[in-house]
């Protein structure tokens, strides 16, 4: 059976849901078809962070943020991974009860909806979910904060659901250096990080990469006997000197471990412009702030106009799909997927994918580019669930 509640919003140019603003759907038939007849897989989506700090009811329709059951439904995403994100300031202070807190919200909302969602805990249950109708929660830790040295916390949030570790996240912590970090603690994994990517191998945990730095990465792939992921990263190429986007030298040893890099929308990941906007407004209010003095009202009102002259440069879906075009050149449709951060990067989404019920506009930009439906169920769902498979036989093979 089908997640059918939704579907004939499709076929309004616009979707109306209750948070501020509407969502242009300017896909077509066929598009729309797709994302409700495949299974979509993104690997990243922040709402049990938001949970904690904006509770929403998300067994319905929402007020605010990028996702709630009624707007995945409409998009078709019916596999999103729910991010159980570990601040940084939480490492030694408290993150494995707050990795628990944030699971509690993700059990809470298939209590609240047992007919609308289900915690998987293999790759296949996917696919099982799909067939009755219900959109899957699987999990993912992002920050491996919570692990806190001990390989028994990880066999815990692996019990528990969570079948990703990124594993860090702005600043270096126990485990790995991190791609925002200037300091390299470790230069690269620690001691205990490289002894964690080991373990979690062996149990079926699949490791995650993005957010860490280059060093990190390339030790990653150094001890992982499994193709690795990277749930929320775009091409540098488009972001040139950003490391929280990978490489093409990145993405090709990826592709060489078999792995999958999960494109993310955020239009800071996507585009130099918008990349660079922060920066660009940071140095504007220095200058002003150096000329009229730090919080006067002429320094407030000069940086008010200044932001009004500088609007924040979003990007558009196209943008994002040139990220996709990118890799698939380079290494091929077997190594792309989709990661997307909603609830995760604020008020900086893409045109045309400001939310989950866009994905049909995703499908419908892949069709225009020549993209083939086999390969569109790639990215949608087939690239990450053959890791997520590859990570659960090697875990077979090596019971104790």
């Amino acid at each position: 059976m089908r997640l059918a509640t939704l579907t004939t919003a499709l076929a309004c140019t616009l979707v109306f849901t209750s948070s501020s603003y509407a969502t242009e759907i300017f896909a077509s038939e066929r598009a729309k078809q797709i994302a409700q007849d495949s299974l979509i897989i993104d690997t990243h989506i922040d709402v049990p962070w938001r949970l904690m700090n904006d509770w929403e009811d998300m067994t319905g329709s929402a007020e605010r943020g990028d996702y709630d059951y009624e707007r995945a439904v409409a998009g078709g995403l019916n596999a999103p991974f729910m991010a159980i994100y570990i601040p940084s300031s939480y490492e030694d202070n408290g993150a494995y009860t707050l990795a628990n807190q944030l699971i509690d919200f993700v059990e809470s909302m298939v209590y609240r909806a047992p007919d609308k969602y289900a915690i998987p805990h293999r790759a296949d249950d996917l696919s099982e979910h799909q067939q009755q109708g219900l959109i899957s929660l699987p999990m993912g830790m992002e920050n491996g904060a919570p692990i806190e040295g001990s390989l028994d916390n990880l066999h815990h949030f692996f019990e528990r659901g969570v079948r990703y570790i990124t594993l860090a996240h702005s600043e270096d912590n126990h485990i790995s250096d991190s791609s925002y970090d200037i300091r390299a603690q470790w230069g690269g994994l620690s001691p205990f990080g490289e002894e964690l990517v080991v373990e979690m191998n062996r149990i079926g945990m699949m490791v995650d990469v993005s957010h860490i730095s280059d060093a990190a990465f390339y030790d990653v792939l150094e001890i992982t006997e499994v193709p690795v992921i990277a749930t929320h990263s775009s091409a540098r190429a488009f972001t040139p000197g950003w490391q929280r986007n990978m490489s093409d030298e990145m993405i090709e040893a990826l592709a060489e471990n078999g792995g999958v890099v999960q494109v993310t929308f955020g239009s800071t990941f996507v585009t130099a412009q918008a990349n660079q906007h922060r920066a660009r407004i940071q140095r504007l209010t220095d200058e002003i702030n150096e000329e009229f003095g730090e919080g006067t009202e002429e320094a407030e009102a000069a940086i008010a106009a200044m932001r009004e002259e500088n609007e924040y440069p979003f990007a558009t879906y196209e943008d994002v799909l040139n990220h996709f075009d990118h890799i698939v050149e380079l290494v091929g449709i077997d190594h792309v997927g989709i990661g997307s951060d909603y609830d995760g990067v604020g008020d900086t989404l893409p045109e045309g994918l400001k939310d989950a019920s866009t994905f049909p506009n995703l499908i419908q930009g892949f069709l225009d580019r020549g993209y083939s439906e086999e390969d569109i169920d790639k990215i949608l769902y087939k690239n990450t669930m053959r890791v997520w498979h590859a990570a659960e036989a090697y875990a077979e093979q090596h019971k104790s």
